[in-house]
């Protein structure tokens, strides 16, 4: 059995942040989760959260005492910019005793992230996940109010990934030894078309769902319309269109890693089968 080890988690309140904080305590661990408000955490009780902000390292030396491992993010600030202090994160890490850490990859070469490869004197995993199942709550709105989905390019393939996975592939990572300068791409385990996401959601809220396929244009409109930058909208026809290979490839990472198989999009529809469905009035 693992011993027992305390963890810092950054970035704590996001997706993947909440999962690794998850995963950490099931696994029998002891948690602290740095967040820039703690007021607002809304973490389990028996984590222990403390106030700091990754752009200023300085506040993280008491968040770093007495912790064995690090889980990072790669941006910071309240405009998410790529983080440049990571030459002082992980200085302050090895000095608190620091053994391990993990990064959540941003999806392209960021300061951090090269800091944390070139780190020494600690082991680091660069975790690197595909497309999120949560990214489907994106269609809850649209299904609760019209009973449909409006998308372009329905028959893309994702190998999207439960991110309660990706928390887990970190929680190992972060207590256990063989992980170290890995970089792990973490993927669900199957291949699935938009109209494939659609029947699962259908299927766990219990009532069907139209899936109308958008021109590129249609998209566009729709996006613009719901205050996407154009940046974001760019990028989201590039990956739709033509999604690279590393989203539309299924691999074994999360049961190599965790020893069990990877969660699939039906099980992480019916979990959150109440975001699609009307609530009744009151």
């Amino acid at each position: 059995m693992t011993q027992t080890q305390k963890i810092l988690v950054t970035g704590a309140t996001g997706t993947v942040g909440r999962q690794v904080v998850a995963e950490l305590l099931a696994r029998g661990h002891t948690v602290r989760a740095l967040t820039r408000d703690a007021s607002k955490a809304a973490l389990p009780a028996e984590v222990d959260v403390v106030q700091g902000d990754l752009t200023e390292p300085d506040s993280l030396i008491s968040a770093l005492e007495g912790v064995t491992g690090v889980h990072l993010i790669t941006f910071g600030g309240p405009y998410f910019a790529p983080l440049e202090t990571g030459p002082r994160i992980l200085a302050l890490a090895r000095a608190a005793g620091v053994r391990r850490v993990t990064v959540l990859h941003g999806g392209g070469p960021t300061p951090l992230e090269d800091s944390v490869r070139t780190a020494e004197g600690v082991d680091w995993t660069v975790l690197m996940p595909v497309e999120f199942m949560s990214n489907a709550l994106e269609w809850a709105d649209g299904i609760v109010a019209s009973g449909e989905v409006r998308e372009p390019f329905v028959s893309r393939l994702s190998a999207m990934v439960h991110e309660g996975d990706i928390g887990a592939v970190a929680a190992v990572a972060l207590t256990e030894e063989g992980h170290a300068g890995q970089e792990y791409v973490i993927t669900g385990p199957e291949l699935l078309t938009v109209g494939d996401k659609v029947a699962s959601i259908a299927a766990a809220r219990g009532r069907e769902i139209a899936l109308i396929e958008l021109t590129e244009e249609e998209a566009v409109a729709q996006w613009r319309a719901a205050g996407q930058p154009e940046d974001v909208i760019d990028f989201l026809l590039q990956v739709y269109g033509d999604t690279p290979e590393a989203g539309r490839t299924v691999v074994d990472t999360v049961e190599k890693v965790t020893g069990r198989p990877a969660r699939t999009f039906a099980q992480w529809a019916a979990q959150h089968a109440d975001a699609f469905t009307a609530t009744a009035p009151v």
